[in-house]
């Protein structure tokens, strides 16, 4: 598989740690090569599970960010996960991210109404009248020169959440060409390749046997270089 790690499968889930780059399922513009389609490729089962587009997928993460995801490779998986995902029941998310600057306090959590923006949909915004609500938690892990190394915890998936709440707070995350800061993003040392966000870890109940599971991606290095 090109540069996807598997960290665990059975019968029912695979679980993968996604280089960056590699888009979860097909987009206009980019209909092959995916991480789905690579997946269903060895794994029939997983065609019959949601769409042909998204085989198996119950949750997704951007092109540019790496990290944990779990698959379905049956029907009864995805309907179990998908129910999980979408509820936000039981299912824990956690993400590292390259910061411009501390975010201040050093804890704390930001609830929003989140939705697309009127005037460019492919964008959303922290505060849309009749967006849906984010809650997203974040503690600062530690700062180095002109960037932060920030955990976020997402109670919500909303569309971009992360990144659109970083730079709601003021700190946005380096590298991000939608809602980052090229200006600093051009005066590091070392230029961010992309955005960087990382999904570490990710805690769900198994949809066959209910068994409490997590499963952590090591950052790569453009995650940690900084800090």
């Amino acid at each position: 598989m090109r540069g996807a790690e598997i960290l665990f499968e059975d019968a029912d889930i695979i679980v993968v740690d996604k280089p960056a780059g590699m888009y979860v399922h097909r987009s206009p513009g980019h209909e092959e090569g995916t991480l789905a389609e690579e997946l269903a490729a060895t794994r029939p089962g997983m065609l019959r599970s949601g769409s042909p587009e998204r085989p198996g997928v119950v949750h997704r993460l951007d092109a540019d960010t790496s990290g944990v995801m779990v698959f379905a490779k049956t029907p009864r998986a995805y309907a179990s996960l998908r129910k999980a995902f979408e509820s936000h029941s039981g299912v824990e998310k956690v993400y590292l991210a390259v910061c411009h600057g501390a975010i201040s306090p050093a804890e704390g959590t930001l609830e929003t109404r989140m939705g697309r923006k009127p005037w460019d949909p492919k964008r959303m915004a922290a505060e849309v009248p009749g967006g849906k609500l984010a809650v997203t938690h974040w503690t600062v892990l530690a700062k180095k020169g002109p960037l932060a190394l920030v955990e976020f915890r997402i109670e919500t998936g909303r569309m971009h959440q992360i990144r659109v709440h970083a730079a709601h707070l003021g700190h946005p995350v380096a590298g991000d060409p939608l809602y980052g800061n090229a200006q600093k993003d051009a005066g590091l040392r070392v230029r961010p390749s992309r955005t960087l966000l990382h999904a570490v870890e990710l805690s769900f109940n198994h949809p066959a046997t209910g068994e409490r599971m997590t499963f952590a991606a090591h950052p790569p290095p453009e995650i940690t270089y900084a800090v």
